[in-house]
Order: structure tokens, then sequence, then C-alpha cells
């Protein structure tokens, strides 16, 4: 493989700093509010241990020794419903990864994550004005759904989505 070569994979630990750093500075870039978003999460400080659980995963999209972006799947937090619900989680990229298709390679992996984990849904929150992910997430069949589903934290994230798996 060489040091051009981009590759999604599961995160290890030694990914924790630089993952946390390029969320961080996407989320800067995009101006989204500190708190109510993902980047106040105290998971953005241990990534590797907080998806190495049974249902969990997180991909990081790796070119050399830099990590330019990722997304995970995680049980929806503190949902009540009939069936098993999943959340897309920390999807973003790094200016360089971005408009090569990495993002829609992301969404197969970790939606096939998805489905062999026995979810049926994957849900989502975003911001309105983060046009190009929500252009993604419609591609690959998310609709958008009128109020927020589990509890996140996230409560500045004003756009939720649904897909259904099982299609």
């Amino acid at each position: 493989m060489g040091k051009d070569t981009i590759v999604i994979r599961e995160i290890e630990l030694k990914d924790d700093l630089k993952i946390t750093k390029a969320i961080r500075s996407v989320l800067i870039e995009f101006g989204v509010p500190k708190v109510g978003t993902a980047y106040e999460d105290s998971a953005l400080d241990c990534m590797y241990e907080t998806y190495d659980k049974a249902q969990k995963a997180y991909f990081v999209v790796v070119k050399g020794n830099d990590i330019l972006g990722g997304a995970g799947i995680s049980p929806l937090n503190n949902y009540n419903g009939q069936e098993p619900i999943c959340e897309l989680q920390k999807m973003y990229f790094m200016p360089e990864a971005r408009g090569r298709g990495i993002g829609s390679q992301m969404m197969q992996k970790c939606l096939e994550f998805a489905k062999n984990s026995g979810f049926v849904k994957c849900y989502l929150e975003t911001m309105p004005y983060m046009d190009d992910a929500r252009k993604l997430y419609r591609k690959v069949g998310f609709e958008s759904i009128d109020k927020p589903m589990g509890d996140t934290g996230h409560y500045s994230c004003s756009v939720w989505m649904l897909k259904d798996l099982q299609y």
C-alpha cells in the first residue's frame, strides 16, 4: 500500500488523537456549535474504547499516517421502541477526502455493519447547512423525519433522518 492510497478500516487505539482532531477541525470549519453537538461528546477523547463493544463500530479513512475522517454505528441511545434502531455517528471528512466518493464508500460500510448487527433502521442527526452530507444521506435512502429519536444529547442538531435497512 502506497503513501497516497486511501483505505477505510476499523479504528485502532493509535487513531484516537488523530480522529478527535479531525472531527473537531471539521466541526469548527462548518461553524457547528460547540455545545449540543458531537464537539463536546466525551466519546471523542476515547473513540476506540467507545466503539470497541457489541453492535458498535467506527471506521476511519486513512491515507499514509493521516486520518482524513470517519463514521460509526451504535445502538440509538435511550430509544425505547420495538425495533432495533442504530445511529450513524460522527461522520466527518477533512477537505482532502471530500468529493472523491469516500463518503459513499463509508456509508456502504457503515450500513452493511448495521444490517449485519441486526438493526432494522438507522437514524442520524445533522445540521441544516451541511448540504453535501444531507445530499449523500438522501442518495442512500435516508428520509427526513419531524422530530428527534432517542436521546443523543445533540440538541443543537435540527435535522433528523431515518433509513429503513430492510430494503
